[in-house]
């Protein structure tokens, strides 16, 4: 095992932020939810993402990097049985959970992904685990288990994802998991945030699509499709149907248009979404610049949202308005 390299944000000193600060979260997209008990559901979800949101502003008033934060704002959201990330995955084919995540550093361009995990409670720890200790970018299935386990991570036993929703997401979903036909929103977490130092991140995570079939891998833990932070330009964490983001190579596509076009985020996530929609997927994108400007673009029915900057108070929504 190759000695722990320190390419992320832990290696540099917390100080007093000096600069302007951002942090975006999504909680995934699709239609509203319908029924006795929706209302609560969504609001339930929105008190989530602001209690997130509050823990992260704090750390980034005291200097924290934003690699550090949006860790610790995926891990928490990957604790809540709400989404599907984590502790609220959804079943697939087997009725079995397959977790996937990814983080990358906007500094060093430094990246960790994993997927098809098994007994994995924070996936997006191991992605950053694998980021900071190996020499690789991504592990899967039984390599990316023993990596853990190797590490020191203590393993969950399977009914530790067992939620209601999720098991009735299993039932409700006959038809196969690309169906675009289904209303299930897509729970995929994110977070981008930029610091005080400057310095961008991102991190996405995910327990796929219901019933979809073992050892398939979406968008969540693909750099360049669901996640992607460069200093240069952007960082991005996506959220839908993740076929569709990974042939539209979104996250990147994003982070190039604000690059190399000099696009504004909204305008740059905004084109990259119709270019998903030609293609026939939803989903949304939420998007933080080098500025401090963020965005949060979808093309679904609703997209559960939240901001907090260093001049602004925490925002959340899931329908259109208020927008984000």
């Amino acid at each position: 095992m190759p000695a722990r390299r320190r390419t992320s944000g832990s290696a540099r000193r917390p100080r007093s932020a000096s600069r302007s600060w951002s942090l975006a979260i999504h909680g995934g997209a699709g239609d509203p939810p319908r029924g006795a008990g929706a209302r609560e559901a969504e609001q339930a979800r929105r008190t989530v993402l602001g209690e997130v949101l509050a823990a992260g502003a704090r750390s980034l008033a005291a200097g924290a990097a934003s690699v550090d934060v949006v860790e610790e704002a995926v891990r928490a959201l990957e604790d809540s049985p709400l989404f599907n990330a984590g502790k609220g995955a959804v079943f697939n084919a087997r009725g079995e959970h397959e977790l996937e995540a990814s983080i990358m550093d906007g500094r060093t361009l430094a990246a960790g992904a994993v997927a098809n995990l098994r007994g994995i409670k924070n996936p997006v720890t191991l992605a950053r685990w694998v980021m900071e200790r190996t020499p690789h970018v991504y592990l899967e299935g039984d390599g990316a288990i023993a990596f853990a386990r190797e590490q020191g991570m203590a393993l969950v036993a399977p009914d530790y994802f067992w939620t209601e929703e999720s098991s009735s997401a299993l039932e409700s979903s006959p038809r196969g998991a690309n169906d675009q036909r289904s209303t299930q929103v897509d729970g995929t977490v994110g977070a981008v945030a930029l610091d005080a130092r400057g310095d961008l991140a991102a991190a996405t995570s995910t327990g796929g699509t219901a019933r979809k079939l073992p050892g398939r891998v979406g968008d969540s833990s693909v750099i360049g499709a669901g996640t992607y932070a460069s200093n240069a330009s952007c960082a991005v964490s996506c959220t839908g149907l993740g076929e569709y983001f990974i042939r539209a190579a979104a996250a990147r596509d994003i982070c190039a248009l604000v690059e190399y076009a000099g696009l504004a985020v909204h305008e740059a996530a905004s084109r990259v979404l119709r270019k998903i929609a030609r293609l026939g997927g939803r989903g949304g994108a939420i998007v933080v610049d080098r500025r401090g400007g963020v965005a949060c673009p979808f093309n679904a029915g609703l997209m559960y949202r939240g901001v907090v900057t260093h001049s602004g108070p925490i925002r959340t929504s899931a329908r259109r308005r208020p927008a984000l």
